[in-house]
């Protein structure tokens, strides 16, 4: 029986697993992923925990014949490399990755993406409806995008296309994204800065809520929840973030042209009516062509590291 892996790099968990050729899971494993001293520390807690992977599967690194990893950026896919996460500490800096793992299980074939492009993978290879042309949409404490075009999975020249979270959607530039630009999707829609987001509206409109807006102890679980408790503000809030999310998505159809977009990410999956309802209630005044379906992850959670074994067992394309 041939082997194949699937290993997910996060900034807070690697996860690996070991499936057959019909991606059937064999075993797995995760960790926490290492915040130093070096890139090295991490590629060894990868390796790591791809072997206990290995060992919970009853199959020997050197039987699985090929890998796929999905992983934060930024991506070198010459190097096969992760060159200064920005979720990790600075001393990170550079993380090996298809050369150590292509050593550990004896084969050249090691597939790296990042992690929404693993998803779309995932998606394309999983899911019951299989289209040519279809994109994965993470809404995390980041936003990101994996399409697939004609069939073939977009990954840019060095391996980072799909940072649609830094499309700017409000040229007021009103909030400024982790990156340091104004005005990007990512700096009021992402789970980090959802708080953020809902403080600057309360400045500006004043509504009573119980949300702590003073001192800002609270955060994107907590403008849902007070959501879905009835408070007006929150109510707000998620409106105008779901307003947004519609504007972003409706971009990416217009750039791709895909069929069907999942979405996912810890923000969707907590709040799927909250987050899908008013993409699917507005996109279709915004997108001049075909109205793609806007579902949920077929995948929940393991969209990534399933996506990466996907990966390996069709030599990056997911095609079924």
């Amino acid at each position: 029986m041939a082997a194949y892996a699937g290993v997910d790099l996060g900034a807070t968990n690697i996860r690996a697993v070991v499936g057959d050729e019909s991606a059937r899971e064999l075993g797995s494993d995760t960790q926490a992923t290492p915040r130093g001293p070096n890139g090295i520390a991490v590629t060894e807690a990868i390796l790591d925990c791809l072997r206990n992977a290995c060992d919970d599967a009853d199959v020997s690194p050197s039987s699985v014949v090929a890998a796929g990893i999905g992983s934060i950026g930024p991506l070198d896919l010459a190097e096969g490399i992760v060159e200064g996460p920005a979720n990790l500490p600075d001393s990170i800096g550079r993380i090996p990755l298809t050369g150590p793992v292509g050593n550990l299980i004896d084969s050249e074939r090691v597939y790296l993406h990042n992690d929404t492009n693993a998803g779309v993978i995932g998606e394309r290879f999983f899911s019951d409806r299989n289209p040519d042309d279809m994109v994965y949409l993470t809404i995390s404490s980041g936003i990101g995008a994996g399409v697939a075009v004609d069939g073939n999975v977009v990954d840019g020249w060095d391996g980072n296309a799909g940072e649609v979270g830094h499309m700017t959607l409000d040229p007021a530039g009103v909030m400024t994204c982790g990156c340091g630009s104004d005005g990007h999707w990512e700096a009021y829609c992402s789970g980090n800065n959802i708080p953020k987001y809902a403080m600057q509206l309360h400045t500006e409109d004043g509504m009573e809520t119980s949300l702590p807006v003073e001192s800002g102890d609270f955060d994107a679980a907590d403008v849902f929840d007070r959501a879905r408790d009835g408070d007006d503000f929150a109510q707000y809030v998620i409106g105008q973030v779901g307003h947004l999310n519609a504007i972003g998505i409706a971009n990416v159809v217009q750039a791709y042209a895909p069929l069907v977009v999942y979405v996912g990410g810890a923000v969707a999956l907590n709040n799927p009516d909250a987050v899908l309802d008013p993409i699917r209630d507005e996109i279709s005044e915004m997108v001049f062509g075909n109205i793609p379906d806007v579902k949920l992850t077929t995948l929940g959670e393991d969209i990534v590291v399933m996506g990466a074994l996907a990966s390996a067992i069709t030599d990056g394309t997911g095609e079924r």
